[in-house]
């Protein structure tokens, strides 16, 4: 399958390694530097897996700035861009998700669109109540300096799908994970994303790690 990853941060990278065992990866951003690196095997983030399956695993990735090229004939595109949370207005900046779910779907109308990014409560559902059908909340549960080992060693993975789709891309996931037999847990979006929150606003994202 070919798959897009929009953002080149942990979430965006540790994800992408995983898939790109067995699949062909698109990283895409909007900074050169980023794209330039991870075009000579080397890794934009400190962290030491990350920079090790790079230069000795082999991996079908590569990462551009044209986020058109990248989805063109995607099975799935994953947004994995920043929505960091203001104390101030209590609320997600989730400018980023939406204007790449809009650019995607003008894109590519018919791929899989996994959010990745920290999102409120409903998000997901009022993008499909406007028209965006073909998107899914996945949240993820990683360590900053430890993404790629946490999505190797899951301890269980949420897919706020519980259609078809949703089945495929966790068998993508598992596929590329270390650790087997990985629970899954098949929800409605807004359970997802109720899982994400919780975690990491109640517990932290290490609390989550069981």
């Amino acid at each position: 399958m070919k798959i897009a990853v929009i953002g080149i941060g942990y979430v965006g990278l540790s994800n992408a390694i995983v898939l790109a065992q067995h699949n062909e990866v698109v990283l895409v951003d909007v900074i050169e530097e980023k794209v330039n690196k991870l075009n000579l095997k080397k890794s934009p983030i400190v962290e030491p897996l990350i920079a090790d399956y790079l230069e000795h695993h082999t991996l079908r990735l590569s990462a551009t700035l044209s986020l058109e090229s990248a989805c063109l004939n995607a099975d799935f595109v994953l947004v994995a861009t920043p929505t960091d949370y203001n104390d101030q207005t209590n609320s997600f900046d989730t400018s980023s998700v939406k204007e790449v779910v809009k650019k995607v779907s003008a894109i590519a109308p018919q791929t899989t669109i996994i959010i990745k990014s920290t999102v409120p409560l409903g998000f997901t559902e009022k993008l499909i109540a406007q028209g965006y059908k073909n998107i899914i909340f996945v949240p993820e549960f990683l360590r900053e300096g430890r993404a790629l080992y946490d999505n190797l060693y899951p301890s269980r993975l949420v897919i706020g799908d519980v259609s078809e789709r949703g089945k495929t891309f966790a068998q993508l996931m598992m596929q590329g994970a270390i650790k087997k037999d990985i629970p899954v847990l098949y929800t409605q979006p807004t359970e997802a994303e109720a899982i994400k929150i919780i975690c990491q606003y109640l517990l932290g994202n290490a609390g989550c790690i069981f």
